[in-house]
């Protein structure tokens, strides 16, 4: 997996700095580079091995993402038109 620095591509991170101060934790441990850390973590995440990374939520639109615009009858202009608003909100 290592090839000379020459072949490499270059790309920027950026990280929290609990994130950062783990990798130097892990880096300097291993007696690894930071980058040759994140190679071997990335190399790991792409081809399928365990690798643990903190999860990401999700937004509301990507959890029904599946059911956005499936509604049928409803007027196309529903959201554009005041005259579908006449009344909301009144009690």
């Amino acid at each position: 997996m290592q090839a000379t620095a020459l072949l490499m591509a270059l790309l920027t991170v950026k990280l929290t700095p609990e994130l950062e101060a783990q990798l130097q934790g892990r880096a300097s441990r291993e007696e690894l580079s930071k980058s040759e850390l994140v190679r071997r973590a990335l190399w790991a995440y792409l081809t399928q091995q365990p690798c643990s990374a903190p999860k990401q939520r999700l937004s509301a639109l990507d959890q029904v993402a599946d059911l956005a615009g499936i509604c049928t009858g409803a007027p196309a202009d529903l959201a554009s038109n005041s005259e579908h608003l006449a009344g909301f909100g009144e009690r």
